[in-house]
């Protein structure tokens, strides 16, 4: 009778030797196996400078866009910047015929003082400056007879009034101007309070 605890030989089961397990390599390692060896670290140095191929080509892509980039914002800025400057030039162009004509009013002054050319000239030197600034959005704040309105109104002086009502502008001192809807000054007025007391 055999104990139940006792390991029971069974030659179909045991591990190999290290010594069979050299001996089965050396015997199955042929030509094949070492030419797949080679061929293999072949393959993976191809493989290695073709990745770093690729990474020398996708560096200097990315110094390229990098430098296009740049270039974009500093051809942006410049652009911005000439904006910024010469965003005037329209108006400075349309001053610039007011100007021959204040000199033309000056010349005709000197060549006859007792004329009415002085006049004259100023009067459409006036009118021109007013109609190059209405062309650029420029408009003068009416002021007189309207509702003071502190927005667009400087009140200078408040005054008793029988003619005008409380809070009406009764005479505009310096006109103010609007561009488009932004006050560039106010126009600086008196106000009336009214009935006197």
């Amino acid at each position: 009778m055999t104990d139940e605890n006792e390991p029971t030989e069974n030659p179909e089961l045991e591990l190999p030797t290290e010594d069979q397990v050299n001996q089965f390599g050396n015997d199955n390692a042929g030509d094949e196996g070492v030419a797949f060896a080679v061929d293999g670290a072949d393959a993976g140095a191809d493989v290695i400078q073709k990745l770093q191929d690729q990474l020398k080509d996708a560096e200097k892509r990315v110094l390229m866009a990098q430098a296009d980039l740049e270039n974009f914002r500093r051809r942006v800025r410049r652009e911005s910047e000439d904006r910024i400057k010469y965003a005037s030039s329209g108006l400075m162009t349309d001053l610039l015929e007011s100007v021959d004509n204040l000199h033309r009013a000056v010349e005709a002054y000197e060549a006859d003082p007792n004329g009415d050319g002085l006049r004259d000239g100023v009067n459409l030197v006036a009118s021109q400056i007013m109609e190059s600034l209405s062309k650029h959005g420029c408009q003068p704040i009416e002021a007189a007879g309207q509702a003071f309105d502190p927005n667009c109104h400087q009140a200078l002086q408040m005054q008793p009034s029988p003619e005008h009502p409380a809070n009406t502008v009764i005479q505009d001192l310096r006109t103010g101007f609007k561009l488009y809807d932004r006050v560039l000054r106010p126009s600086q007025v008196f106000v009336s309070t009214g009935e006197p007391a």
